[in-house]
């Protein structure tokens, strides 16, 4: 019942992953690289907005938004238009570098200043009818609301995010929209239609009019219309196809997985037990029949002899009593002594009880030994080739290429490379200076698992994080306690890290048929 249980919990974890609610942590992530684009007119040395809507990365300088958007700065060589970020200081003035007024699409460049964006990732698949969905950008009544001034429009501020749902494909007459009920107003035009993953779906656009008593629903121009239109201005975005699954959905699964291996490693070892157990009964019955023949023969044979050693003993000393040939008496006395002699030999030498225990050990401790798992195959040393496992992970962003790198027992990787080892985990703690992520690679070096665990910071976590790790240097290979040491050091940015990381990549390893080391495991931060 446990097992059936188990694999009922596994099939619904893997079956139902799109269940989940859209996880905020990826709302967030997403929403870093989704800006405020202002149309700025100018007098004199002043600058003042003219109207504003929203728009978001696809590659660090390049922003997409609405055409309708940047009409007015198309029509008028006096406005300018600037790229105002989420987070940070860096604001930026962009030029439009394609505008398709036919599907309401423009591609902005960053032309003037430092600003570096962090690409949204386009999702590949159909949006489907239905799912939950967000909406995300800068709508105007919400600056009304907070009762921003013109130099707020200026300044870096978070997102609006809003929640609604697909309902479903409706192309119009020009272009193929998506109809949604995440709500969007003036200033959302140009910002990005996210997916529960914080994939980008569709660029939102316009709303239908519900006169304040009808159902409001609201179109994006759907992925359809944006992939094409990004390729022909020679952008290849970040796309991502993969099902959209939570990490409480991989961990209930993975729980479910491991439920279910113990489950079968239980009913092995049972059968296994029940096996040895009745090849010890059948050795233990053979032993005792051949013990106790051994026995019988040697105590008959001993007896054979007692009698002939009798009857050469009588023969010897009656020749030797009549006074026959004294040759006739000394070979009757040998026979008689030899005979004594092999009989004695033949009862000390007969099988004990004992010997049945010995024979059933005999017979079935080869078996014990080779009953375990064979040693050979928790090999783990050498180079290493690793496939992603898309069951068990998830992946909004990443780069999912196979891994292949070289394992030392000692943790070393690519002989370079050092992992920490702490409360039986070998991981190595990455926080690059040229992205906001922070990724935790893990290595089981019995089951040959290799993991990266990545989490999508902001700006002021992703420093503190940044600042933690510059308070140590990792060991190198080699160094005593190495392994300790840098398992303890890494603890410091781990415990700035949130509960849950926003993507997780988990590889199956095998020996690599190359047999070559490489740095692809992304180990190379120093």
């Amino acid at each position: 019942m446990t097992r059936i249980l188990c694999l009922l919990a596994l099939l619904l974890a893997l079956a139902f992953p799109q269940t989940t609610n859209a996880d905020p942590a990826d709302i967030d992530a997403a929403a870093r690289g989704v800006v405020r684009v202002v149309i700025i007119g100018s007098s004199g040395e002043e600058v003042y907005p003219v109207s504003h809507g929203s728009g978001f990365a696809v590659s660090a300088t390049k922003v997409v938004t609405n055409a309708h958007v940047v009409r007015e700065a198309l029509l008028d060589d006096t406005l300018r238009i600037g790229i105002v970020p989420s987070e940070g200081e860096e604001a930026a003035y962009g030029k439009a570098v394609s505008v398709s007024p036919r599907n309401d699409l423009a591609l902005i460049e960053i032309t003037e200043g430092s600003l570096r964006l962090p690409p949204l990732t386009i999702a590949g698949g159909a949006a489907g009818d239905m799912g939950e969905v967000s909406s995300v950008g800068y709508p105007m009544n919400v600056d009304r609301a907070q009762g921003l001034d013109i130099g707020d429009i200026f300044r870096a501020q978070p997102p609006v995010k809003s929640r609604g749902f697909l309902s479903g494909a409706r192309p119009s007459r020009q272009f193929d929209t998506i109809l949604h009920t995440a709500p969007i107003a003036r200033g959302n035009s140009g910002g990005p239609l996210l997916d529960a993953c914080g994939r980008v779906l569709g660029v939102n656009s316009f709303g239908a009019d519900s006169d304040g008593s009808d159902a409001e629903f609201y179109f994006a121009v759907s992925n359809r219309e944006l992939l094409p239109f990004l390729r022909a201005n020679e952008v290849e975005p970040r796309t991502n196809s993969l099902p959209c699954k939570s990490i409480d959905d991989l961990d209930a699964a993975e729980r479910a997985r491991l439920e279910q291996q113990r489950s079968d490693a239980r009913e092995r070892l049972e059968a296994r037990e029940n096996e040895l157990r009745e090849k010890r009964d059948r050795a233990r019955f053979e032993a005792q029949l051949s013990v106790m023949d051994e026995r019988e023969n040697a105590l008959a044979l001993a007896l054979i002899l007692l009698m002939v050693a009798s009857a050469a003993g009588y023969i010897g000393w009656n020749a030797r009593q009549q006074e026959e040939s004294e040759r006739r008496a000394m070979i009757g006395f040998a026979v008689a002594g030899l005979s004594l002699v092999g009989a004695i030999v033949l009862w000390i030498t007969r099988p004990g009880l004992e010997e049945i225990d010995r024979r059933v050990q005999a017979a079935t401790g080869s078996e014990n030994q080779d009953g375990g798992q064979n040693p050979d195959s928790l090999a783990s040393e050498g180079t290493l080739l690793c496939s992603l496992l898309p069951d068990r992970s998830r992946v909004t962003s990443a780069r999912t290429d196979d891994v292949e790198f070289d394992w030392a027992a000692d943790g070393c990787v690519n002989t370079r490379t050092q992992y920490g080892y702490l409360n039986g985990d070998w991981t190595r703690v990455l926080v690059p200076d040229d992205e906001d992520a922070v990724s935790v690679n893990h290595y089981d070096p019995k089951t040959r698992t290799f993991r990266t665990d990545r989490y999508l910071l902001g700006r002021a976590a992703m420093s503190q994080a940044r600042e933690a790790r510059g308070e140590y240097s990792p060991p190198s290979c080699g160094v005593t306690d190495a392994a300790r040491t840098l398992g303890e050091q890494q603890s410091g940015v781990l415990s700035l890290l949130p509960n849950r990381p926003n993507e997780r990549l988990v590889y199956s390893c095998e020996p690599s048929p190359t047999r070559r080391a490489t740095s692809s495991t992304g180990d190379s931060e120093e």
